[in-house]
């Protein structure tokens, strides 16, 4: 039964890189498959947790202001010309570049992840809240069926992640008050920062996001509204 804590959410929105899907294990089989096309000798999975490393970096410069507005896909885009040298990927036409830096719009989603979101939606607005672009995000759903009512992005209030500005807007868009509006994620920093802004909050932990080697708190923790093991978990406590 849904508790009273529970009761008055009106939408859920999503953090959807390692919550909704898997970039790490997407990457690594979409690098492996180019790099026997392309006879490449690359440890992708180095390469895997390379470019994702460098997200966070890059987002902090528009954040701070070292870079104008700048999404995803060019950032993404940034550090891969980075990687391209590090890597000595010298073979790689600009053809082959584009492509790669468009596998983030072909991220596959954890097993529960479309059957969870469905069953959320039979009674909430569901969405993502990422700091993905539109078009990225709007690909992904089409490439691996992700049933969105409504897509959110940091692009829409040109403020990436912890900033206030993308949770209260996501509110503001969907027309709920902040505590109306679910935030689940598999990271504990986006939630507090989500708490801190007023909504709910909801912890799905990823024990495989990072791969075996990084050590990640992946415990139930009091702080959020709910925790729950899977998307599947997740409707259970809804009632749905």
């Amino acid at each position: 039964m849904r508790t009273m804590r529970q009761a008055h959410i009106k939408a859920l929105v999503f953090d959807v890189f390692g919550t909704v899907v898997d970039w790490r294990g997407s990457i690594i089989r979409e690098g492996r498959a180019l790099g026997e096309k392309k006879r490449l000798k690359v440890d992708w999975v180095a390469f895997s947790d390379a470019w994702r490393a460098g997200y966070r970096p890059a987002m902090h410069r528009v954040r701070t202001g070292d870079l104008p507005w700048t999404h995803i896909d060019v950032l993404h885009r940034m550090i891969l010309d980075d990687l391209v040298q590090r890597f000595e990927l010298k073979k790689l036409s600009e053809a082959d570049k584009s492509h790669l830096n468009l596998v983030w719009h072909r991220l596959k989603p954890w097993s529960d992840s479309v059957r969870g979101l469905k069953r959320l939606k039979q009674r909430f607005i569901i969405g993502t809240l990422s700091n993905g672009n539109v078009s990225l995000l709007a690909n992904m759903a089409k490439h691996s069926k992700l049933p969105w009512d409504v897509i959110l992005s940091a692009e829409l209030f040109q403020h990436y992640k912890p900033d206030p500005e993308t949770y209260l807007g996501a509110a503001h868009l969907l027309g709920v008050k902040p505590p109306e509006l679910m935030l689940v994620a598999a990271h504990k920093d986006d939630l507090l920062a989500a708490k801190a802004c007023g909504l709910a909050t909801g912890f799905i932990p990823r024990p495989k996001e990072y791969g075996p080697s990084v050590a990640v708190d992946l415990t139930h923790d009091k702080r959020f509204t709910l925790n729950a093991d899977s998307f599947i978990e997740l409707a259970e406590k809804f009632g749905l």
